[in-house]
């Protein structure tokens, strides 16, 4: 027992500089956010406590009062910060990479595995619903990568199944708040061992962001390397995913 209290001690304030650094982030986009969780706060607890002095038992009332307050004002508090940093990562590239990074136990993900020159990319989640192949990017250039890829898993992995989802707000995609919810919802349909036997044989293909073969000699003339580069991408991924970690995001 005396091994698990230092432990427990250190995660606390840990646990308290993330809610601190997650409110600094909310209130960046939701000036609000203060009035409205001290407002959620003290209107439940005077209902309760007004119950408690209506029915004679202000005390148990007010206890029970503050209970639910706390708990009311912490579900908000989630709402309103997973609001604010879908609001920032809108539109960034990466976002999409940086959402599959929380979806949670049982997936594995791999960003960035096909891109093209206009930073158009395509993500990798491997769950007990099979591959599920993310693209962000222009619709009708980023299809093509989709397509391709599709068909490269189908020639790896034939015994799996390949699901497609394009990051948008456009007819047909997914918006990036609901992405994390869509894919909880595809059907399961691998164990956990034919989970682990699909990322074994992904894994043995790499991934775009570490296997990037470079051309030898001078590039040539006229030719421009991808606007950011696969670098870029990776960098916008952390950051993002920074802004993201620890939210509580919606089953």
């Amino acid at each position: 027992m005396a091994r698990k209290e230092p432990a427990a001690d250190a995660a606390n304030p840990g646990r308290l500089k993330q809610i601190a650094l997650t409110y600094k982030m909310t209130r960046k986009a939701d000036k609000k956010i203060g009035l409205v969780l001290a407002g959620v706060g003290i209107v439940v607890f005077g209902v309760l406590l007004a119950i408690g002095f209506w029915i004679g038992h202000p005390i148990y009332l007010g206890i029970l009062g503050l209970l639910l307050a706390f708990l009311a004002t912490a579900i908000v508090f989630g709402r309103r910060a997973e609001r604010a940093a879908f609001g920032q990562m809108e539109g960034q590239p990466g976002a999409a990479a940086a959402v599959l990074d929380n979806i949670g136990r049982g997936w594995t993900t791999t960003p960035a595995v096909a891109m093209n020159r206009n930073q158009d990319v395509v993500h990798r989640a491997v769950g007990k619903a099979g591959i599920v192949l993310v693209a962000e990017g222009n619709p009708n250039r980023v299809k093509s990568l989709l397509a391709a890829e599709k068909k490269k898993m189908n020639r790896i992995v034939a015994d799996v199944p390949v699901h497609d989802l394009l990051v948008g707000t456009g007819e047909g995609q997914v918006e990036l708040k609901k992405l994390r919810t869509t894919m909880l919802k595809l059907p399961r349909v691998l164990s956990g061992p034919q989970v682990t036997v699909t990322n074994d044989r992904l894994r043995a293909l790499g991934d775009l962001m570490s296997n990037m073969p470079l051309p030898k000699g001078p590039m040539p003339k006229g030719m421009r390397m991808p606007r950011g580069g696969t670098e870029g991408i990776s960098l916008a991924i952390a950051h993002l995913g920074e802004i993201g970690h620890g939210l509580v995001l919606p089953l």
